[in-house]
């Protein structure tokens, strides 16, 4: 058995995944993410995710930051005691099994690439997650160039995650047709950039690609995530799987 476990700002959730098909092997299971979502609190939470479905063969895990060889690197979004922890290790420990840790949109974007959106796509593909904040990644020819955090690229003095994340959007109370312009100026800038072939649009928003989607205009062509919130377990454990 190969486990997918997400880690999201909300979330943690997890299920036992068919690498071969990309399709969740039963019901997955979810608890809160832990406030602070520091080291302690959050490896915890995933040995309880993990112990839900008896003992797996190999453990993919998403991280909401940089990962090097298992080590995360950045922390944006969670708590600091996450800096340069030492977290396939940690998860490794608590859960008793190889555990692979990687980038949160880098395992959304693997799913992608496998088994939806990105399937068979040659060139630059682009797979942005909007979330609390832009989560990116970036596949060449279906390989993963890893850990871009293009959500904090410079924008009018910001990052662009400050403006154009979907947290932004609730916060300030856009209505989609403004919150797409903004979205489009982001793309815009990534366009100008990488002259990618193809954006793919995932996150929690993806489920209401429709509302905003129809109002973006670029060059490039744009599609919603087919995979919405099991891309994240879904890659990770294709990821775990690989490294076998």
């Amino acid at each position: 058995m190969i486990l997918g476990i997400d880690i999201g700002g909300s979330g943690v959730k997890g299920a036992p995944v068919d690498v071969a098909s990309g399709t969740l092997a039963a019901e997955r299971y979810r608890i809160p993410t832990p406030q602070p979502a520091d080291v302690t609190g959050v490896v915890g939470a995933a040995r309880e995710v993990a112990a839900t479905f008896g003992v797996a063969d190999r453990v993919g895990i998403t991280f909401p930051g940089v990962v090097v060889d298992g080590v995360t690197r950045t922390a944006a979004n969670v708590d600091h005691s996450w800096l340069d922890a030492p977290a396939a290790e940690l998860f490794g420990a608590a859960i008793g099994r190889p555990v692979v840790v990687l980038n949160d949109a880098d395992a959304a974007g693997i799913a992608e690439v496998e088994f939806g959106a990105g399937k068979g796509q040659r060139g630059l593909t682009m797979m942005l997650t909007f979330g609390t904040g832009i989560g990116s990644a970036l596949f060449l020819d279906g390989k993963l160039i890893p850990n871009s955090e293009l959500g904090h690229l410079e924008l009018h003095g910001h990052d662009a995650e400050v403006r154009a994340s979907d947290r932004a959007r609730e916060v300030e109370d856009l209505d989609w047709h403004h919150w797409a312009h903004r979205v489009q100026e982001y793309l815009r800038h990534l366009e100008a950039l990488f002259q990618p072939s193809l954006f793919i649009v995932g996150g929690g928003v993806s489920k209401k690609a429709d509302r905003f989607l129809p109002m973006i205009k670029l060059r490039t062509p744009i599609v919603p995530a087919q995979l919405q919130n099991n891309a994240g377990i879904i890659g990770a454990a294709v990821a775990a799987a690989a490294s076998g």
